[in-house]
């Protein structure tokens, strides 16, 4: 399984679960209604699209973009609405809670903060909007207090997301991209030239004589060098182009819409940002590659140039 299917796996199977338990509870409802006035035919309805979306939504768990995830979500939150708007009593309206926090958690968890902030803010507008058309009357502390959670823990846990995210996919002693999350992003330009056929390159760049650095000078002169290099290729770089470290003092580049040659000119302005000596090699991805296999040629080249004596 590639990281693109795991990750879009992940949370579509964790949604399914949503929907089928929901529907589930829905179809519970209706056949064994607990007040005269329950909406009996519209629990049936909206029991039979949980427990259908929540099978569906499982069987594409691997091919589902992020925007039908995203749509999924909405969709969910718009069923709770309904709930809302048609419960018999202020006590299965305030009983949505759980429902609406775990939708923002969801949101919280697996979207960009911005994105699952938009969410959370929708669903409350929806579920608000259904609880104020409903019958019964909610008592307004209640449902503030019900909102205030769902807004609560989702911003806490989409703050902590985001924190766990950025360090899993950073090295910490450079601040650029760590071996996995580079390798990850790499994947999908890799995939996207596929599509596309636009160019890109790989570059591996290796220091030269990184070693004596901390034999001489001690290992915190070596960390030191490390920031400084990554920092000055870092501002040279252009926004689409991805820096990662792929081993003690190896680093990987991945320059999408470039070809050899302007993997060469980009290679040649990051030379100038610091006089400490490095050596390259560069490889552009063919239509079936894989990540692997240009890597192998990059690493080729590398050693290639290192056995000239051609360094950066």
């Amino acid at each position: 399984m590639d990281a693109m299917h795991a990750e879009r796996r992940t949370p579509a199977v964790l949604l399914a679960v949503f929907y089928a338990v929901s529907g589930g509870l829905c179809l519970l409802a209706a056949a064994w209604p607990m007040h005269p006035d329950t909406p009996v035919g519209m629990l049936w309805v909206l029991g039979t699209i949980g427990t259908a979306g929540g099978l569906t939504i499982r069987l594409l768990a691997g091919r589902m973009r992020w925007w039908a995830v995203q749509a999924a979500v909405v969709l969910a939150g718009v069923l709770v609405a309904l709930l809302a708007w048609q419960s018999a009593t202020a006590v299965g309206i305030v009983a949505l809670a759980p429902a609406m926090i775990a939708l923002g958690l969801f949101a919280a968890h697996f979207f960009d903060l911005p994105t699952a902030r938009l969410h959370v803010g929708l669903l409350i507008v929806l579920t608000s909007a259904g609880a104020l058309a409903a019958v019964p009357d909610v008592p307004p502390l209640a449902w503030v207090m019900n909102v205030a959670s769902v807004a609560a823990l989702a911003e806490v846990q989409g703050r902590l997301a985001r924190q766990l995210r950025t360090a899993a996919a950073t090295d910490p002693l450079t601040g650029i991209a760590n071996r996995r999350a580079w390798e990850a992003e790499a994947g999908r330009n890799l995939a996207r030239t596929a599509r596309t056929g636009e160019p890109l390159s790989f570059a591996i760049l290796d220091l030269d004589d990184f070693k004596e650095v901390n034999d001489r000078e001690g290992h915190g002169a070596g960390d030191a060098l490390l920031r400084d290099l990554t920092a000055g290729w870092a501002r040279r770089l252009r926004r689409a182009d991805l820096l990662g470290r792929y081993g003690g003092d190896e680093f990987v580049l991945c320059l999408p819409g470039t070809d050899a040659r302007g993997a060469w000119d980009i290679l040649e302005q990051l030379a100038a940002s610091h006089d400490f000596a490095w050596s390259a090699g560069v490889a552009t991805a063919g239509k079936d590659d894989s990540l692997p296999a240009v890597l192998a040629r990059a690493d080729a080249d590398l050693y290639l140039k290192k056995r000239s004596g051609r360094t950066a």
